[in-house]
C-alpha cells in the first residue's frame, strides 16, 4: 500500500489547476484538491477531482474498461505486448503492468472521494448550503461505492480504505477484506448516498437515477433478483428520460453524447482531457493503432442479419480489409465512456426475471433490445425454457455490449466461464493482487493459485 500511498502524497503536492467553469453538466475537466476544502468552491473542485480520476486512461478511460472486454471473448490482441496477451490467454501474472495500474488509478478515486466525506461536513460557508453538501457527498460516497464494486469483481476482496490518506504511512497495513465484505462496503456507501442525492436527471454526473443503475447491476451479481429488477425498473419505466433509441448506433455516432440511451457516461472534451480508446481500436489509417480489434467470431456474430442487425456498425474495415472496433472513433478522442446504458437496465431486468421464472416478462425486456437492433422477437414457442431464455440473455450481452466492459465480468459471475472459456481453474476468475502492493505491503496477502 506504501507505493498507493506515496502516490498520494504526491498528490498533495499538486497546485489545484483552473478548472474554471467546470462543470455543472461536464464534470470532467478538474483537478482534484486532495489538501484543502474551506468553503463552497474547494469542495466543488475537490469533487471534480473525484470524478476527473474516475475518467483517468488508467480506470474508465480505457484501462479498467480493457479488463472486462480484452478478457473475454470477443477481442483478439494485434500488438506485440504480452502483458496484454495475459489477458486474452486468462493467465494474467502479478506483475502484469495493466493490473498495477487499475489498482492505482482506483484507489486514487476512492481516496479523493474519502477526502470530500471527510471534509466537507466540517465546512462552513453559507455558499455551501445543505443540499449542495448532500449532493457532493452523495456523489463521493456513490463514486467510492463503483470504485470498490470495480476492485471486488476484479480482485476479490481488498483492503477497505474510508479515510483520506493524508501522508506515506496513512493506512498501510490494512489486510484485505473478503470479497462480501467489499460488496458489503459497496452497499452501505450505494444507501448513504442515495438519499443525498437530487432526483433529477443528469448523465454526467451522478444522481438518485445513477443509484438505481448501479443497485440494479450489484444485485444482480449478488444474485438478489427481486431488487435488481425493482431497481432497473425504476429507470425503465422512466420513459420520458430514458430510452433505447434506433437505430443502435443513435447512442454514438455522428457524434452523439448524452443521449437518453446514457444513464451515465464520462464526458471528455477531447483537448484537456481526452479519451483514449479511440487509439487502441481505429486503424492506422484513422491514426491509431487498431492493437485492440474485433476477433473473428464477433464479427460473423454482428455481422449476422439475425443476430447483430443493425449493431453491425459497431465494426468496420480498415484500407487493408481489416475490421477494427468503431464505438470509438472521434479525433480528438472526445468518445464518451459508457458506465450504464439503458440497454443494460433491460438486460438486467431480464435476467432477473428470467431467475425468477418470470420468462414471458424476461422474452418481454429481451426483445426491446432486439427490436432496437432490428431483429425478430424471440418467443415462448422457440425459447421455451428458463435455461433458454438465459442462454438467450447471455448472447444478447455479448453483442449488445460487445464493446464495453462486461464480458468477462458477466461470464465468470453466472458461473459460465468453463462451459464459454473453457476456463476451469476457479482460482482464475479473479486477477492477482499488483505484485508491487504485496512487496511494499506486508498486511497484503496474493490470491490463491498465484
Amino acid at each position: 500500500m506504501k507505493s498507493i500511498n506515496s502516490l498520494f502524497f504526491l498528490l498533495l503536492l499538486v497546485t489545484v489547476s483552473s478548472c474554471k467553469d467546470f462543470l455543472d453538466v461536464k464534470p470532467l475537466e478538474s483537478i482534484s484538491d486532495t489538501e484543502t476544502i474551506t468553503d463552497q468552491n474547494s469542495a466543488l473542485t475537490a469533487l471534480r477531482g473525484v470524478y476527473s480520476a474516475l475518467a483517468s486512461g488508467d480506470y474508465y478511460g480505457t484501462s479498467f474498461q480493457s479488463i472486462g472486454y480484452l478478457s473475454g471473448d470477443n477481442i483478439q490482441w494485434t500488438g506485440s505486448q504480452s502483458q496484454v496477451q495475459e489477458f486474452i490467454n486468462k493467465k494474467v501474472n502479478a506483475d502484469n503492468s495493466t493490473i498495477s495500474s487499475v489498482w492505482i488509478a482506483i484507489y486514487r478515486t476512492i481516496n479523493r472521494a474519502n477526502n470530500i466525506i471527510a471534509k466537507v461536513p466540517t465546512v462552513t460557508d453559507p455558499a455551501l448550503t445543505t443540499a449542495l453538501k448532500n449532493q457532493y457527498l452523495g456523489e463521493a460516497y456513490a463514486i467510492r461505492a463503483l470504485a470498490y464494486f470495480d476492485l471486488a469483481r476484479t480482485f476479490g476482496g481488498v483492503p477497505i480504505i474510508t479515510d483520506p490518506t493524508i501522508k506515506p504511512t496513512d493506512n498501510s497495513g490494512i489486510k484485505r477484506s473478503t470479497q462480501a465484505e467489499t460488496y458489503a462496503q459497496v452497499l452501505k456507501d450505494l444507501e448513504t448516498a442515495e438519499p443525498l442525492l437530487p432526483t433529477t436527471v443528469d448523465r454526467y454526473r451522478i444522481t438518485q437515477k445513477t443509484i438505481f443503475a448501479l443497485k440494479s447491476r450489484f444485485y444482480l451479481y449478488q444474485k438478489d433478483y427481486a431488487k435488481a429488477e425493482d431497481y432497473a425498473s425504476r429507470l425503465i419505466s422512466d420513459a420520458t428520460n430514458y430510452k433505447l433509441l434506433k437505430p443502435y448506433g443513435a447512442f454514438f455516432q455522428n457524434d452523439a453524447r448524452g443521449t437518453a440511451e446514457s444513464v451515465f457516461e464520462i464526458f471528455y472534451n477531447g483537448t484537456t482531457e481526452v479519451n483514449s480508446h479511440r487509439g487502441q481500436w481505429q486503424p492506422q489509417t484513422n491514426g491509431g493503432t487498431r492493437q485492440w480489434a474485433p476477433n473473428d467470431a464477433l464479427v460473423a456474430l454482428l455481422n449476422d442479419p439475425a443476430v447483430g442487425g443493425n449493431r453491425s456498425v459497431l465494426v468496420a474495415k480498415d484500407n487493408q480489409n481489416r475490421w477494427y472496433g468503431n464505438l470509438y472513433y472521434r479525433n480528438p478522442g472526445s468518445d464518451p465512456s459508457y458506465i450504464f446504458r439503458i440497454a443494460e437496465a433491460y438486460l438486467i431486468r431480464a435476467e432477473a426475471r428470467a431467475q425468477q421464472d418470470k420468462l414471458a416478462d424476461a422474452l418481454t425486456d429481451l426483445n426491446a433490445i432486439r427490436d432496437r437492433a432490428g431483429l425478430t422477437a424471440l418467443t415462448a414457442t422457440t425459447t421455451s425454457t428458463k435455461e433458454a431464455v438465459l442462454l438467450a440473455i447471455e448472447n444478447e450481452r455479448r453483442v449488445e455490449l460487445a464493446l464495453e466492459p462486461h464480458r468477462w465480468f458477466d461470464i465468470v459471475r453466472t458461473g459460465r466461464a468453463g462451459a464459454v472459456f473453457n476456463l476451469t481453474d476457479a482460482n482464475r476468475f479473479v486477477l492477482p493482487i499488483p505484485v508491487q502492493q504485496l512487496q511494499t505491503d506486508k498486511a497484503l496477502t496474493q490470491n490463491p493459485g498465484y
